[in-house]
């Protein structure tokens, strides 16, 4: 088993990754969370696939173990979803009480949604991340960020609430859709970009192997990320500096996500790792006309964002509508926008004078056919 810590002192906690950890969730809870009683959270999608095996590993440990399920999908990460979970688990029985554990088990959605909800439950309760989606095991399941949409942004509402263990089985990958693969592929060459180059040479030589779903790349892919998340997390959790790298690509990223992203019908959506990706393309072209990147640097990732099929250009996107959403993102501070830049392959730097205008070249960017 692999154990990578998460230094934040009294809330530290470890990533631990292995083949089929599925079942020894129960055992491995039990060791960071003494409690009477779980609540899995899950969606409809994951839940058939997995909460059974869960469920019996938490009830072997000793758990007495309730269900809160939701429908699968960005369009349902609202606060009506999340009224809707605390009403199942307010029903259960045992009822929660301040020992109790929730685990969340599912894709980055649904550990957005159970974070929130372990936030909040009686003023806040432990809670694990048992990811299924490689979007959310390098990325969204590390770090204790917590939250729901709100039609004027994503992640708007939520709360820094660490978990007190990740549970990784590369094994729930085997049956990832190759599209949310592609997603999570997004988040790993932005990791790359912002701390390790040597990690973008990887992933290009790599690239047919992940594609293809070889557990052995997968499983050393998913460590490479997480030990990058978790030292960035480590030397600033609530992201007054140097966390704040690992929004490259967002910026621009959650604006498309909110006009394009949030499809009712699945099969039409862009998934959260496309919209990286078009972000870090936007980003980069800004970065090129600043003169601080090299355009055979961006060129290069956009060539590898193109080999792991995600989008590096989207016609239509309207400055009008994309430019507020941007100015009430979150990382904006005092209006202004704020960009997570390259200078280079492995090192960034955040900035808070990019204009309008600028913003309006990139997207225009993205427009463009690729040559």
């Amino acid at each position: 088993m692999t154990a990578i810590p998460v230094s934040l002192g009294p809330r530290r906690y470890d990533v631990r990754i292995q083949p089929g950890l599925l079942d020894h969730v129960g055992g491995l809870t039990r060791a960071v969370a003494a409690a009477r009683s779980a609540f899995i959270v899950t969606d409809s999608h994951v839940g058939p696939l997995y909460a059974s095996r869960v469920r019996a590993s938490l009830l072997s440990a000793g758990y007495e173990v309730s269900l809160a399920g939701f429908p699968a999908g960005e369009p349902h990460k609202t606060l009506a979803t999340l009224g809707a979970l605390f009403d199942q688990v307010f029903a259960a029985s045992p009822p929660p009480d301040r020992d109790s554990v929730v685990v969340a088990l599912g894709g980055g959605v649904t550990g957005d949604l159970a974070g929130l909800l372990a936030a909040t439950l009686l003023r806040g309760v432990r809670f694990v991340q048992v990811p299924t989606t490689l979007l959310a095991d390098v990325d969204s399941s590390v770090g204790g960020k917590t939250g729901v949409d709100h039609p004027a942004g994503k992640n708007l509402i939520g709360a820094f609430h660490q978990p007190v263990g990740v549970f990784i089985d590369p094994g729930t990958l085997a049956t990832l859709p190759s599209v949310e693969l592609a997603s999570g592929l997004a988040e790993c060459v932005k990791h790359a970009v912002i701390r390790d180059a040597e990690l973008l040479d990887w992933i290009e030589t790599h690239a047919p192997a992940l594609q293809a779903g070889d557990p052995a790349c997968l499983g050393e892919l998913i460590a490479r990320n997480v030990r990058i998340k978790a030292a960035v997390v480590a030397a600033d959790e609530r992201e007054s500096g140097e966390r704040a790298h690992l929004n490259f690509g967002h910026t621009i990223g959650h604006a498309i996500e909110a006009v394009a992203g949030f499809q009712a019908d699945p099969a039409h959506s862009l998934r959260h790792g496309h919209c990286v990706a078009l972000g870090m393309a936007a980003a980069n072209a800004i970065a090129v006309a600043r003169g601080q990147l090299p355009h055979a640097d961006a060129a290069r990732v956009e060539a590898l964002l193109a080999r792991l099929d995600l989008p590096t250009r989207y016609a239509n996107l309207d400055p009008g509508q994309l430019l507020p959403i941007m100015r009430r993102d979150k990382k904006a501070r005092a209006g202004k926008l704020r960009f997570v830049l390259p200078v280079r392959l492995g090192t960034v730097e955040v900035v808070d004078d990019v204009t309008d205008a600028e913003v309006v070249a990139a997207l225009d960017y993205l427009a463009r056919p690729t040559t």
